[in-house]
């Protein structure tokens, strides 16, 4: 029975954000303890089922993800890294290990250090050099070229939001039991594409990306080809790898790859200026107006996203900007309900509304960690709800439910992200009830889509701004589209080379 070897890290790690993203922002499986802890949309899941039911053997070592944030602790990735290679080493002194196949996102970047998938491959690769390594990886990778010299393959996932992670896990493990039982020889290819694009104005439902898409999957239709992605880069990370990256992998025949990808290098950059925003958006005092004007005209609830300082995007989730705008508009206190807001990252706020469900309260809340974009908060209201360990996802953290001006405010003692309707449920606030829903998101995750009359988004300030020309980027090498205009581009002088070949 062949033995594969079985990998994750997941974090988008966003360079504007100055939390420090550690141990307690993660959440760690080891080993076999993953087996009890697959989820249906996941790649790690996806990996696992298809080289099981190829009959191979699987050899689970750490799976570690967290809510995107501020860049990852060093001591923190080093100890992760450190542990997924003891436990490469041990596997390998039982018996051979025959391929690795991982599942990355490929926008982690580590405090002090840079790129974190890059030199995990590259030390993965010096102990292990001559077997198959493959990987999935999220459509927000970041390619560079130490990922692209250590590894056999990659695939993306074609769909934002991201609801094929099965399926790419699978199309990556496929590529392994090709290598494995086929012989099939891995030869990717990768252009660097020089646009910055938030995801927002990427989702895979509109144009441009359902022609992006459609031609992605033409492409994995021809003969000899394994694989096709568009890498759509992390915009929020201010670095020298920052770009769109069209990559291919063949069978055998670079030239094939090279082809293909600079082919879709070429269509991508035609399509430069058609990305844009397919939700209504607005600056933050248009973007009230016309939400209050929606709850006259009774298209409620109408959901406002809080995109400037969106969580699950990697920004703090503690500016306060617009939620100072709510609170200081008299429409907010003459509406029939409360206007819900998830909401805002404060450890201190969030436990000091402990044991005081019912009571007033004065409490200062916000800017604890972005201490530039916004200021705290100082209001008088009422503890409303509060639940310990609240847990939907990777990250417990107590919840507080505060009132006042007119706004039930979720205080959250950890990063957590505002993605489903049920944590106001829990609270014990009804949604669909509202006339207002904020929450701090881009575009509007499913759960929240199913019950909004009417979705905009607020163009606001913090570490996930979606006007990516007023962000200050110091890093990224330039020209790089929108930050710069009208400038040539060449697909064929932007093919990347393997380190090895350089």
């Amino acid at each position: 029975m062949k033995r594969v070897l079985v990998a994750a890290m997941h974090h988008e790690s966003n360079s504007f954000n100055p939390i420090t993203t550690g141990a307690d922002d993660f959440r760690v499986i080891y080993g076999t303890d993953i087996f009890a802890n697959l989820r249906p949309n996941d790649s790690v899941t996806g990996i696992i089922k298809t080289l099981q039911a190829a009959g191979y053997e699987v050899i689970p070592t750490v799976f570690a993800r967290a809510v995107p944030n501020g860049e990852v602790d060093y001591d923190f990735y080093q100890g992760i890294k450190k542990e997924i290679i003891r436990r490469a080493k041990a596997a390998q002194a039982e018996a051979p290990i025959d391929a690795i196949t991982l599942s990355l996102h490929g926008s982690m970047r580590v405090k002090g250090q840079g790129e974190a998938e890059g030199y995990f491959l590259e030390e993965l690769r010096s102990i292990f050099p001559d077997i198959p390594i493959f990987s999935s990886l999220d459509m927000h990778a970041t390619m560079t070229q130490r990922m692209h010299t250590c590894c056999d393959g990659f695939v993306g996932y074609k769909t934002a939001p991201h609801t094929d992670c099965f399926e790419t896990g699978e199309q990556a493990a496929k590529m392994t039991i090709a290598a494995l039982e086929d012989g099939a020889q891995a030869q990717a290819a990768w252009v660097r594409v020089p646009i910055l694009v938030a995801g927002e104005q990427s989702e895979t439902s509109v144009p441009p990306m359902l022609e992006l898409i459609a031609a992605l999957r033409e492409v994995e239709q021809k003969e000899g080809i394994m694989a096709a992605s568009y890498l759509m880069g992390y915009p929020w990370a201010d670095n020298e790898d920052s770009s769109i990256a069209a990559y291919v992998v063949a069978d055998g025949d670079l030239a094939l790859a090279q082809r293909e990808a600079i082919a879709l290098a070429e269509l991508i950059w035609s399509k430069k200026d058609a990305f844009r925003f397919y939700t209504e958006a607005y600056e933050e005092a248009k973007a009230l107006d016309v939400a209050f004007a929606a709850v006259e005209a009774g298209e409620t609830p109408v959901y406002l996203s809080d995109s400037g300082d969106n969580p699950t995007a990697g920004s703090s989730s503690d500016c306060t900007g617009f939620l100072q705008l709510l609170m200081a508009d008299e429409r907010t206190r003459s509406l029939d309900k409360p206007v819900l807001y998830g909401g805002i990252y404060d450890p201190i706020a969030t436990k000091q509304c402990a044991g005081k469900v019912g009571q007033e309260l004065t409490l200062t809340f916000g800017a604890k960690f972005d201490k530039v974009t916004s200021s705290p908060i100082t209001a008088t209201g009422v503890v409303k709800a509060y639940i310990r360990d609240w847990s939907r996802g990777m990250v417990k953290s107590d919840l507080a439910l505060f009132h006042s001006c007119g706004v039930d405010i979720v205080l959250a003692e950890a990063h957590v992200g505002y993605t489903s309707p049920q944590m106001f449920i829990d609270l014990g606030v009804d949604p669909q009830a509202a006339a207002i829903v904020v929450c701090k998101l881009g575009y509007l995750t499913p759960p929240h889509s199913a019950i909004a009359k009417r979705s905009i988004m607020a163009l606001t300030k913090g570490s996930t701004n979606e006007d990516l020309t007023t962000l200050d980027y110091k890093h990224v090498k330039r020209p790089i589209f929108p930050l710069d205009k009208n400038f040539a581009y060449n697909a064929k002088d932007n093919l990347m080379t393997k380190l090895s070949e350089v």
